[in-house]
């Protein structure tokens, strides 16, 4: 008599099943829901008090990505600056690219592809070379966090893994600085600003904190930057 593992019907059987297991699986992973949901709006950007400037934003779902771009008008003392943003992500919330530029004295920009932990940057700076650098990372989620483009605060606030709560840390890279470095993310529960209450969330590096101040849907409603005197306000 032979034995099971001599049969071609049980091999094929168990084949069979394996496949089906793997279909499963890879079912169930594609429809992981996202961290994300569609949002647009508008901040006032505010430094002491004084209003310096308005970013208008977006987050949407595009094919299997996300889209979240932010364009900032900032009115300086020497003259006005706008800041683009477009950063395109997985569902679950790793960078996959991310462009930028900023338009003021001299147009500036950057793309940066995303892949397998390695951040490929090609800075385009107005009157020279493209110039190339690529970051390392030891995860493919890294929080992109850059300068006057506060929607990405949004971003990390859907990031942030709300059934765990507590301390959490991220790689973060700040484009338009080259910059890497690493952050953590914490609930602080119940907050007020303004007489309103928000849910709390705190980002902080050894050198900054900054507060977000997010609706019952952790949408980013207002933000502030204590030591900088800055505050960022959804119209």
């Amino acid at each position: 008599m032979p034995t099971p593992f001599s049969n071609k019907k049980y091999f094929a059987a168990l084949a069979a099943t394996t496949l089906l297991a793997f279909a499963a699986l890879n079912s169930l992973a594609q429809k992981k829901p996202a961290v994300f949901s569609p949002d647009k709006g508008k901040f006032t950007i505010q430094l002491d008090g004084q209003t310096v400037g308005h970013e208008e934003f977006s987050i949407a779902p595009t094919d299997s990505s996300w889209t979240a771009s932010g364009t900032t008008e900032l009115k300086t003392a020497d003259s006005p600056t706008r800041v683009t943003g477009s950063l395109t992500l997985h569902p679950d919330g790793a960078p996959v690219s991310y462009e930028w530029s900023s338009h003021a004295d001299k147009t500036n920009g950057a793309t940066i592809a995303f892949a397998n932990g390695v951040a490929k940057i090609t800075l385009q700076m107005q009157g020279a070379r493209p110039f190339q650098q690529d970051l390392t990372f030891n995860t493919p989620l890294i929080a992109v966090l850059d300068n006057n483009l506060y929607y990405q605060y949004g971003v990390l606030a859907r990031i942030y893994d709300w059934s765990k709560r507590g301390p959490q840390n991220l790689p973060v890279i700040i484009p338009q600085e080259l910059t890497p470095g690493s952050i953590t993310i914490e609930s602080t529960g119940s907050a007020s600003a303004n007489g309103k209450s928000y849910e709390g969330l705190r980002v902080s590096t050894s050198d900054l904190e900054v507060l977000l101040f997010l609706d019952s849907t952790h949408r980013l409603m207002r933000l502030e930057v204590p030591s900088a005197k800055v505050s960022v306000t959804r119209d």
